[in-house]
């Protein structure tokens, strides 16, 4: 299987004054094209070769995983913001946020906390648990949500070179402007419409479904290969 990363769905400058054209181009063409770079050396003439980006996320371990796993959060991270976005959701997708968080003050005070208290590089996210709640969790590095059979329906990148030329060491300011200015919520709500029917019997933070863990990787990264132009 041919493992690519999807191209960008808006210009790139397109999400200036809040992200400059200069952060995307080198985020894009150095970092995320690295990681495909690095993937596509560690899988040559390998078995792997054949596995999805979201079938490797699920058995590969060390490099073959961080590359992997770093494709994909990336490729879901350009989709989480738009230009014009931030502010708070409307309609269906407003109510089940009030229904987890309480209202949308108290998810975006849960959001940045995750964001700007991940601890050196990681990737703050908005996810559906298997009982349907919406939850915020933080990961580590190329951790990603998937590994704990959560759906993601949005993404911040908190690795330093996702923010450092626009804010320095700022990190606060840079999540407070992807909130307001940004967050892609139609991404949100198309994911969100996507998730399996929500199953209380399960534990939202256990591990080892697989059948749930194949249903949550595939169902959001089914909208994102749809947005390749």
């Amino acid at each position: 299987m041919k493992i690519e990363i999807l191209p960008l769905p808006y210009p790139k400058n397109a999400l200036a004054p809040f992200i400059g054209g200069e952060t995307v181009e080198l985020h894009y063409e150095k970092h995320h094209k690295g990681y495909l770079d690095k993937l596509s050396k560690l899988l040559r003439g390998k078995p792997e070769a054949e596995l999805s980006l979201e079938e490797l996320i699920g058995s590969a371990r060390g490099d073959v995983f961080n590359n992997a796993a770093q494709v994909w959060n990336h490729n879901f991270y350009w989709l989480s913001m738009q230009p014009g976005g931030g502010g708070e959701p409307t309609g269906v997708l407003a109510a089940r946020i009030d229904e987890s968080f309480g209202s949308y003050i108290e998810f975006r005070a849960q959001f940045a906390e995750a964001a700007i208290g991940e601890f050196g590089s990681g990737w703050a996210w908005l996810v559906s648990g298997l009982d349907g709640r919406l939850l915020v969790c933080n990961s580590n590095d190329a951790e990603n949500p998937l590994q704990r059979g959560l759906m993601p329906l949005l993404t911040i990148d908190v690795w330093e070179h996702a923010y450092y030329l626009d804010y320095r060491n700022e990190r606060p300011r840079y999540v407070e402007m992807f909130l307001d200015h940004l967050l892609n919520w139609d991404f949100v709500a198309t994911n969100l419409s996507l998730a399996p029917p929500a199953d209380e019997s399960q534990d939202i933070q256990g591990e080892g479904d697989k059948d749930a863990d194949h249903r949550y990787r595939e169902k959001p990264t089914a909208f994102a290969r749809s947005q390749r132009r």
